[in-house]
This record gives C-alpha cells, structure tokens and sequence, in this order.
C-alpha cells in the first residue's frame, strides 16, 4: 500500500528527484547516491492514516517521537494566560519520525500565534522560549484549556501551521508539519491523570497523555481513520 505524501512534500520530492537524475549523468555511483536522497525526502513526507480514539476527557500526541521531558508548567507567554500551572509534555520528533503534527483534542482553537525564533537542539529545555515556534490555545467542549506548541529544532528550518482563532477542530486531525528534526509540547490540566512519562514512544493522533478521570469512559470509546 503506497503512504499518502504531505502536499508541502511534494516540491522537496520533485527537487530531489531532478537532482538524482541530474547526478547519474555524472556518475553512477552519483546517481545512486542522489536515489538515497530521493528516497529519504519522501519518506520524511510520508502522512498516513491513523485510528484516532473518538470520545471525551482524554489528550492525545500531536506528533510522533519519545517524550523527552515532564514537568508543570504555566503556558507559554505569548498566550497571554494567568500562572496557573499545567502538566506540560514535551515530545522529541526525530528525523525519521513522522512529522504531520494532530491536533490534541476536539474543541474550539482560542489562539493561534507564530513566533520566529532561533534554531537550537529541540531537546533543549530552552528551545520552548527560544526557537521558531507556533503556540496555541484551544477549549475542549466540556470548558478545559489544553495548550500545545510546534518548536523547531536545530535542523528543522520551517514550521508549517493551518490553524486560525474561532476555528473548529476534531480529535487527531492534521493541523501542520515542522520540517525535518523538531519538538511538540502540550499543556494539560493538573486534574488529568497523565498515561505517559519520559521514555515513553508515542504516535500523534493515537497516544492518548492523559485523561480526564471525571470524564473519560473507556467503554464508550471508538477509532476513526484520519
């Protein structure tokens, strides 16, 4: 079965692939070399399918990769929110990691802010204040505020995001892509009991963080291909 390519892929994709065929008139082993380039451009692009949980009182991965980090945390600055503190999960995409980026929960996006920043390593702890990053602010339909962040990493040159303020969104849906090694962090309520921890692997859109014990019923749960 051929894996959907991002539509922001598909340009590196064609370059790439003008550059292999431009290599095998120098050399075959140019040629050959510029095919592995082909070949790893679109895999980085690859944006499959996956089974989202459908139900209410849980958060789920907005990226793929390993949780790098765990701590309490208020949100971002450039939300413009209280000090109320929040579990903050940061999620460490590496280059070989699916990089479309879903959104946490189904709800209604508050804010939605880009800020052009530096490049460093996105494990960095400081590359949540540093580095270019979008940040966002959105409300679950049972009133509960979940923060989440795409941060670019030290190879990561370009953020990708398609969400706006007032806009309506779904569970696990495609919202943008950070291109090539980055980092995703969510803001969850204190309440929400967290199903993670560092170490732990996790796929956008199926991970659930955490979950809401006063809401959540793993009984009345659901998947839907998105």
């Amino acid at each position: 079965m051929l894996v959907p390519i991002h539509p922001k892929g598909k340009p590196f994709i064609a370059i790439a692939a003008v550059v292999a065929l431009l290599l095998f008139f120098v050399s075959g082993y140019a040629g050959l070399a510029g095919l592995v380039i082909l070949a790893f451009v679109t895999y980085f692009f690859r944006n499959p399918d996956r089974m989202v949980p459908q139900g209410d009182g849980f958060v789920l991965a907005t990226g793929d990769g390993v949780v790098s980090h765990v701590s309490q945390s208020t949100l971002p600055k450039e939300l413009e929110a209280d000090e109320t503190l929040y579990h903050k999960i940061s999620i460490f995409l590496n280059v070989f990691n699916v990089h479309v980026n879903r959104v946490p929960a189904s709800g209604t996006i508050e804010k939605h802010i880009y800020i052009p920043g530096k490049f460093l390593n996105a494990e960095l702890d400081k590359a949540s204040e540093d580095n270019e990053r979008t940040v966002s602010l959105m409300r679950t339909p049972q009133g509960q505020p979940i923060g989440f962040a795409q941060i670019a990493g030290f190879v990561a040159r370009r953020i990708i995001h398609d969400l706006f303020p007032q806009q309506q969104v779904e569970q696990g849906a495609r919202y943008g892509i950070i291109r090539f090694g980055s980092r995703c962090d969510i803001y969850i309520p204190l309440h929400y009991q967290l199903m993670v921890e560092v170490g732990s692997i996790c796929m956008g859109g199926e991970t659930m963080l955490a979950i809401d014990p006063a809401v959540f019923r793993a009984d009345t749960l659901t998947w839907k291909t998105v």
